[in-house]
């Protein structure tokens, strides 16, 4: 069976560890994932461990990590969000290594008030530097129905996909002296928490506390790569993932959700990068 970003349904993942390869059964939030924050705020929510909800309130947000860590992967979740007014919230999906120079890759929707468009922002951070946002406002309203989200990490590039569509693809520059994160093993991470500082309009717009617990389900959590075990992993070239790149109806899908839905990309930032825009962008 092959594995694509967007597919439905729970896969047969394959975890790939230092010196042999393990086939196990993934998709379960009750084995694959520990809610390691919030007090009680992220559930579980049925027997089979297929779907979890996080919560915020004025008192604590909530989250949920992997209990493994990867190198290099492919990492996917269907994910509805925060209802109505939702001005203030941050609902994340992303990978991320421990340290002070931390490698991170982000799937994170600023709320907004209601009837106005959720942002999805999208970041690749490398030794703890990021700066590299691109923002989509999405073709379709992500609080009503689950739609899939998926990141593939490989040695090559980070491609963000929405339901099976790539929005980003983040190459690896390093011949042009652009770091990549290649060299530090990440969980994958998740958390629902209150950004009103900044999230809605620069800071603008505040949380409502009255809507208050406010509540975002995910779904079908899979995730295959390579297993970060006793100092090193193993990564075949035969994974799907670990070669992926774009084909040419890709590539137009994702000039055709960058030309009608991305309402920001540090790459035209003039104003932000007065003496020129960054290596990458180039």
């Amino acid at each position: 069976m092959k594995f694509s970003c967007g597919t439905r349904f729970t896969f047969l993942i394959l975890f790939l560890f230092a010196a042999q390869s393990v086939h196990v059964f993934a998709g379960s939030f009750h084995k694959d994932v520990q809610i390691h924050w919030g007090n009680g705020r992220g559930k579980v929510r049925d027997r089979d461990g297929k779907l979890l909800s996080l919560s915020l309130d004025k008192s604590s947000g909530s989250g949920f990590q992997s209990t493994q860590e990867f190198l290099y992967g492919k990492a996917e979740v269907q994910m509805k969000l925060v209802p109505g007014n939702s001005a203030g919230t941050v609902t994340t999906f992303y990978l991320k290594s421990p340290g002070t120079t931390w490698d991170e890759i982000d799937f994170e929707f600023l709320g907004n008030l209601s009837g106005h468009p959720i942002t999805l922002h999208t970041n690749v951070y490398t030794r703890g530097s990021g700066d590299k946002e691109q923002q989509f406002h999405l073709w379709f309203d992500p609080t009503v129905n689950f739609h899939t989200y998926c990141i593939t990490w490989n040695p090559q590039r980070i491609i963000f996909t929405v339901d099976g569509i790539p929005i980003r693809e983040f190459k690896n520059s390093e011949s042009i002296g652009v770091p990549f994160p290649k060299n530090q093993p990440m969980r994958q991470y998740a958390s629902l928490w209150e950004a009103e500082h900044w999230a809605t309009r620069g800071g603008l717009e505040k949380t409502d506390w009255s809507k208050a617990p406010f509540t975002a389900f995910y779904r079908n959590y899979n995730v295959e790569g390579c297993v970060w075990a006793n100092g090193k992993s193993s990564c075949p070239a035969n994974s799907p993932w670990f070669t992926q790149k774009l084909n040419l109806d890709e590539e137009k899908k994702m000039k055709w959700a960058q030309s009608k839905y991305m309402v920001y990309n540090y790459c035209t930032d003039k104003r932000r990068f007065p003496r020129g825009v960054p290596a990458v962008c180039t």
